[in-house]
């Protein structure tokens, strides 16, 4: 797979048969969808492109993220979400044995993926498990960390529903699954076998279940979902409605790169024009870019995808030439809509 953007002469729904779509800050923001989500995903399933919402949380079952979205006017079934929780519990059941047991340190949604398996949940290292398997619920403390950390230390296989060192809350940002996976790790020195984004397994997962053989992740955050993509050797569409900016694509590096570039979901119904270099600059639309010998980089036209297009390709080709972008030169380019 290129390590830069790639074109698209028809639209992505025509062009892949299998949408892997994440949650929060792509199809929902809070307690509403963002915008024209809603629409975007009707047509994309009238379009007959499979939609898998894909979401490192593990302490929700499928259902109840189901329901959310039918709430939202996203009709949903749970057979059309894949959590963190149920990557793991397949995971696991991949390398052990059915009633092999688990400890499992995390949500109600976790142990049922686990159960769901064939697997026997146990609370306690003093029962032997087989393996451990942690993923996030505001109750986990002291006693479940500890519990963790005595079975891997005694050999039990450490697996993690995802690394996610934070969570936002409606207060801010809180520690999440990660930070509580490093107390064991800490204490233990052991690292655990990951399932959730970047890691590829989930998006590995969630194309086997759908059976595609075109997937395309779709998200808003580089360092997880993109990251995730480029891992599993994925076409990735950033959308701008999230955590990740315009700006934070010029300078992603090349494990963290989309493939394609939209201001929103409805990126999914356009065709998608890639770059081309002439003279020193990148151009693309009536946009164009290029960094020069110092790393500045250099913009003119209006300031829109094309743009960061261009962008975009001039500084990956500027850096994997050997250079260094000036971040200092790189602005808030493209749509502003997260």
């Amino acid at each position: 797979m290129s390590a830069g953007l790639v074109g698209s002469d028809v639209r992505l729904v025509e062009r892949f048969d299998l949408a892997l779509v994440d949650l929060d800050g792509v199809t929902y923001r809070g307690h509403l969808p963002v915008d024209g989500a809603v629409e975007a995903l009707t047509a994309a399933r009238a379009a007959q492109m499979r939609v898998l919402f894909v979401t490192n949380n593990a302490s929700r079952a499928p259902q109840v993220v189901a329901d959310q979205l039918d709430g939202l006017g996203i009709p949903t079934g749970p057979d059309e979400v894949l959590t963190a929780a149920q990557a793991a519990a397949t995971t696991l059941r991949g390398r052990l044995d059915p009633g092999a047991t688990v400890l499992v340190v995390g949500a109600d949604a976790l142990r049922d993926a686990v159960r769901d398996q064939g697997l026997v949940v146990v609370d306690s290292a003093e029962e032997h498990p087989q393996a451990v398997v942690q993923g996030f619920a505001p109750q986990v403390g002291w006693a479940e960390l500890a519990e963790a950390a005595y079975a891997v230390a005694e050999g039990a296989w450490y697996v993690a529903s995802n690394l996610d060192g934070s969570l936002p809350t409606v207060r801010g940002y809180a520690p999440g699954n990660g930070a509580l996976v490093a107390a064991v790790v800490t204490a233990t020195g052991i690292h655990p076998h990951s399932c959730g984004k970047p890691s590829p397994v989930l998006y590995q997962i969630g194309r086997e279940r759908v059976g595609a053989s075109r997937p395309l992740v779709v998200g808003d955050r580089l360092d997880t979902d993109l990251a995730g993509a480029r891992a599993a050797g994925f076409p990735g569409l950033h959308v701008l409605t999230g955590v990740s900016s315009g700006r934070d694509a010029v300078l992603a590096p090349p494990a963290m790169r989309p493939s394609f570039l939209g201001a929103d979901l409805g990126a999914l119904h356009v065709a998608h024009p890639v770059p081309h270099q002439g003279d020193r600059w990148w151009r693309c639309g009536g946009g164009a870019a290029r960094v020069d010998t110092t790393g500045v980089l250099e913009l003119t036209g209006p300031d829109d995808l094309d743009l960061l297009r261009a962008a975009c390709s001039a500084a990956w080709a500027f850096t994997d030439a050997g250079g260094q972008v000036d971040p200092a030169s790189v602005p808030a380019v493209g749509p502003h809509t997260g």
